[in-house]
């Protein structure tokens, strides 16, 4: 084998620009992944949840999301609004990669704890977001929703 033959090596027997890059970038960054997606999970959660919290209200103090078929119908407001979810998550991920740059930010730790302890408590939030929704009949997505055609010969209007 000549000299410079193998991967990652120049033909000084140093390792070349391209191959120190990847392995510095290989590296682990691991605090600085998980704590961008607490953020993410954080950001997900305020767009779903409504501006209104209607647990926090009682019936006597203004408006409330409808739990009847009879009650009137009130839009879903969020509590945060999407273009602020994407402005918010994009300025994450710009800081997040700003961050690979400095090594302070490059600890080393055990990864699958990460992982693990990440997806535990997504699934916690997650399933504590949707008890939330159920009890109290928010759907923060047009899917599914009842839509409205026309009025009947009484002038009201009626769902589909």
């Amino acid at each position: 084998m000549s000299e410079g033959d193998s991967v990652g090596e120049s033909i000084h027997g140093k390792p070349s620009v391209v191959a120190a890059f990847f392995t510095r970038i290989g590296q682990g960054w691991y605090i600085v992944t998980y704590a961008l997606g607490i953020y993410h999970l954080n950001l997900f959660i305020a767009f779903l949840s409504p501006k209104v919290d209607p647990s926090l209200l009682d019936e006597d103090e203004g408006p409330s999301l409808p739990t009847k078929q009879n009650e009137e119908f009130r839009p879903f407001i969020r509590r945060l609004p999407e273009f602020k979810f994407w402005h918010s998550a994009t300025k994450g991920i710009v800081i997040a990669m700003i961050c690979t740059f400095f090594d302070a930010f490059n600890v080393p730790v055990f990864w699958p704890i990460l992982v693990m302890y990440f997806i535990m408590l997504f699934c916690i939030t997650m399933k504590r977001q949707i008890k939330h929704m159920i009890k109290y009949r928010y759907l923060p997505f047009t899917h599914g929703k009842r839509t409205y055609k026309g009025k009947d010969d009484t002038g009201k209007t009626f769902a589909s």
